[in-house]
């Protein structure tokens, strides 16, 4: 009896062994980044936005709302039926060539959820790109809608500056910030996240690590303003250890805000009356849940935002290439359609890839997804 406990005791160390060697060389690949320690550390805490160990919105900002547990939220997803929360068939797509836009016009380019290619004053910026065709530490997780993944890292012109807002799965691709590294000029990110690119192999004066309300200038006039959002950070267990953020792009002649990922909050307006509003704003409206309510908008306080902002054109962001949230993938499309009748800015509806000119009137705002349906 006792022999029969003492090799049923070693194969459960064996096993034991077995799962926390295969664990530790997972969670040690490269793609999962590096968290600051040390003097990095100590120099993060010095912002005025972090406290009591970790990033901080100004006030209460939960991931979910009360009684709500991730055990809760994966019971739901695997045990509730949960309708259309794909497409039926692969999204129409328009592939422009990016390398070569006409430098002299300001433009951006959906290159679908919330990754964007932006020309502004002949500068090439890049949005949370995410190239690779999931949004998750491994391929099988997250896939992409079919049709979705028009653009690959050789299809990206010369990069002046590539923006990352958090280190999210679905917004730091690390299959694609690697794939791109010959082509970046310049990184800038919030605080934390720096040194997962020094990692990753970025050179370190090439990474602009900032906190909100910092700027940076780009050649010709260009300057980058990151921004609150009321969200949160976690790339693997540590949660807000990285900062997260919106940006403002400024021009010479036109002016963009990127919410990232963001809850509606008090932000918005104080950033509409900063910059004295936006030629574009590009805000997450998709993704939304009840039980998340705090950190993602609905299509509706998108609309609220857009007008906060004092925004002259609205375009969707953070929906329309994976699922997250539970809700039917057009859906955020419908409402924010909805939503935006009789406010004091213009909504455009781009596909994927389709260029939008910042600033001039579209003759015909395309419901692609309306059209996609009726085939």
């Amino acid at each position: 009896m006792e022999k029969s406990l003492l090799m049923l005791f070693s194969w459960m160390l064996v096993v034991a062994a077995c799962l926390g060697f295969g664990a530790s060389t997972i969670f040690n690949q490269s793609r999962f980044g590096k968290l600051p320690r040390g003097e990095e550390l100590e120099r993060l805490k010095q912002s005025p936005n972090y406290g009591e160990g970790t990033f901080q919105y100004p006030i209460s900002t939960p991931i979910f709302s009360q009684n709500v547990t991730t055990f809760s939220i994966i019971c739901n997803s695997f045990l509730s039926k949960h309708e259309r929360l794909v497409p039926d068939e692969p999204l129409p797509t328009v592939k422009t060539d990016l390398k070569e836009l006409d430098p002299q016009q300001d433009i951006v380019v959906w290159l679908g959820h919330s990754a964007w290619f932006v020309q502004l004053d002949g500068k090439r910026i890049l949005i949370d790109p995410i190239l690779s065709g999931y949004a998750a530490p491994f391929s099988f997780i997250n896939r992409a809608f079919d049709g979705t993944t028009i653009y690959q890292p050789e299809d990206m012109p010369e990069i002046d500056c590539l923006l990352i807002s958090h280190d999210h799965w679905d917004h730091l691709d690390y299959p694609t910030v690697k794939a791109l590294q010959a082509k970046v000029k310049q990184v800038i990110c919030p605080l934390g996240i720096g040194i997962s690119f020094e990692y990753w192999g970025y050179p370190k004066e090439k990474v602009h690590e900032k906190d909100w309300y910092d700027k940076v200038a780009i050649d010709h006039g260009v300057i980058i303003h990151l921004l609150p959002a009321r969200h949160y950070s976690r790339r693997l267990f540590a949660k807000n250890r990285t900062l997260w953020a919106g940006f403002a792009l400024q021009g010479l002649k036109s002016s963009i805000f990127f919410s990232g990922d963001s809850g509606h909050g008090s932000h918005f307006s104080d950033i509409g009356q900063t910059f004295n509003g936006f030629d574009l704003a590009l805000l997450d409206c998709g993704q939304y849940d009840q039980r998340w309510s705090y950190i993602h908008m609905t299509p509706e306080e998108a609309a609220q935002a857009a007008q906060d902002l004092g925004a002259r054109t609205l375009i969707p962001s953070h929906v329309g290439r994976f699922t997250i949230a539970n809700h039917p993938w057009d859906e955020p499309f419908k409402r924010i359609a909805d939503a935006s009748r009789n406010r004091s800015y213009r909504l455009v509806t781009p596909r994927i890839g389709e260029p939008v000119t910042v600033g001039v009137s579209l003759s015909r705002v395309s419901y692609w997804w309306l059209e996609m349906n009726q085939l």
